[in-house]
């Protein structure tokens, strides 16, 4: 982190403090001179003519004007324009791309000054909804992954005073969102650990002392255990590795009467080598990042947990390293699963569909009303949609529709695949039940075809293959640096939905 967050939700009349800035947004409204003459009014700020000209004809301009002692220190102004260009991440995307421009051995108190909701309702579900992505950008801006950097000093307090039409509602909101942004982190962090520091063990051992001490209750499966329930996919995958398999269940309940009972499973793949049929070095780079499902799985349980939302939630994570040793399962071999379908290997490095069809299958016997599952997947996917869309497969409009109001509200982008019954028949092996590889072309379907082979058919389905989002990417000031926690904010705007 940063800064060491304080938030206070407070009105729009704003009492400058020593060591202050403030964040300033004007709405070009056609009225920019009553918005300028207001602003310098209430700050004590002369704005030169050039700058006011800049503010008027720009349909987006920032200034950065700094004030002798008596006034704040710094005042940040943002004009925008409500024009096809703006959307609902602004805010969101602005306030992130701030906060670490700060200089933290100075600002000691952050004023943020929430325009008006009144002619954002097309963009917002809700006022609140509104007032969170400010608090969200200022989360996200303020996340840092230096866990492993030398000489690193503790992050500086900042107290962040946001300014509102409505600090009830606000504060409520600061409430919300502090929540739901700790479950963000905690899913940052497992995801940018690199893999010697977090093998299937110590993921369980996290996941464990993370969420018990909030009601969740978390299960672990060794070897011994994942034999006796005949889980020789994931033991197949995980063999080659002298860090050994495990399946992780985490169950949350609410204390009233649950609305749904969901099952969550997250691909928890903490390294892939590609096994036998390895990759090359530079496509193993990111590969601590091949368990992001299973982190999303573990955020949004968490979150849904300090929420405490109103749905049953159980989590399936299979933790495995996919290694390379001479006890490596092998192109060719035939893996019998808990299902009793077997798997013709074609190719190790298609092992995440592997392992995610022995914890499907387990899914299935809790008798959820929906099952969703995440996994970076495939790279096709990213070839499909780019590296900042996650693919949906499901042949339930409900979920899809569902899915799709939620990523319009969060700005997490989803795009529904073609799901077409014919793609199996590309999975059709002649030695076993089901292959592991279909053709080069479609890809990221075949791989969605294959784990429907072990989710009972009777539960409604979809497979988020977010193996473009999930890693950090150019798309926006909160994704660029480190991975990106991708499908909690997503999916806990979908439980919020279904309330």
């Amino acid at each position: 982190m940063i800064f060491d967050l304080k938030f206070r939700s407070a009105s729009e009349k704003i009492k400058f403090a020593y060591k202050a800035n403030v964040v300033k947004f004007i709405f070009d409204d056609n009225q920019p001179y009553k918005s300028i003459e207001n602003f310098e009014a209430v700050t004590g700020f002369q704005i030169n003519k050039l700058q006011k000209e800049n503010l008027i004809k720009e349909e987006e301009y920032s200034l950065k004007l700094v004030k002798p002692e008596g006034y704040p220190d710094v005042i940040y102004l943002f004009k925008f324009k409500k024009n096809k260009k703006f959307n609902n991440d602004y805010f969101r995307n602005t306030l992130a791309g701030l906060i670490p421009s700060l200089d933290k051995k100075q600002t000691k108190y952050l004023h943020i000054v929430i325009p008006e909701y009144t002619g954002f309702e097309e963009y917002f579900s809700s006022e609140e909804y509104f007032y969170q992505t400010f608090i969200e950008g200022i989360f996200l801006g303020n996340y840092t992954f230096d866990k492993y950097k030398s000489g690193k000093k503790e992050p500086s307090k900042l107290n962040v005073v946001v300014h509102s039409k409505n600090p009830r509602i606000m504060k409520k909101t600061i409430d919300t969102a502090s929540k739901l942004m700790e479950a963000v982190y905690f899913t940052r962090d497992l995801v940018n650990e690199p893999a010697i520091a977090l093998t299937p063990t110590v993921l369980a051992g996290r996941t464990k002392e993370e969420l018990q001490g909030n009601g969740v209750k978390v299960t672990v499966f060794n070897e011994k255990e994942l034999k006796k329930r005949k889980m020789n996919a994931i033991l197949a995958v995980g063999q080659a590795s002298a860090n050994p398999p495990r399946l992780i269940t985490l169950h949350y309940k609410p204390k009233k009467k649950a609305k749904r009972k969901i099952a969550l499973v997250g691909k928890g793949v903490t390294y892939d080598t590609g096994g036998l049929s390895i990759k090359p070095t530079e496509g193993m780079l990111e590969m601590k990042a091949d368990m992001a499902g299973s982190a999303t799985v573990i955020g949004i349980i968490k979150a849904a947990a300090l929420l405490q939302l109103p749905f049953e939630l159980i989590g399936i994570i299979p933790a495995v390293e996919n290694a390379i040793s001479g006890n490596a399962y092998k192109p060719g071999d035939i893996v019998s699963t808990a299902s009793g379908k077997t798997i013709e290997v074609k190719n190790t490095d298609a092992e995440g569909r592997i392992v995610l069809a022995d914890a499907l299958e387990y899914a299935s016997t809790f008798k959820p009303d929906e099952i969703l599952d995440f996994a970076t997947l495939t790279g096709a996917i990213a070839v499909a949609l780019g590296l900042f869309t996650a693919g949906v497969f499901t042949k339930d409009d409900s979920i899809a529709e569902n899915l799709n109001k939620s990523a319009e509200t969060t700005y997490e982008h989803i795009w529904r695949m073609p799901f077409w019954d014919e793609y199996k028949k590309l999975l059709e092996s002649k030695i076993a039940d089901v292959s592991n590889l279909g053709p080069r072309w479609g890809g990221a379907i075949t791989a969605a075809k294959f784990l429907e082979h072990f989710v009972d058919e009777k539960i409604p389905w979809a497979h988020i293959d977010l193996a473009g989002p999930a890693i950090q990417h150019e798309f926006t000031n909160y994704t660029k640096d480190s991975n990106t926690g991708f499908g909690v904010r997503l999916i806990v705007q979908y439980l919020q939905n279904k309330q």
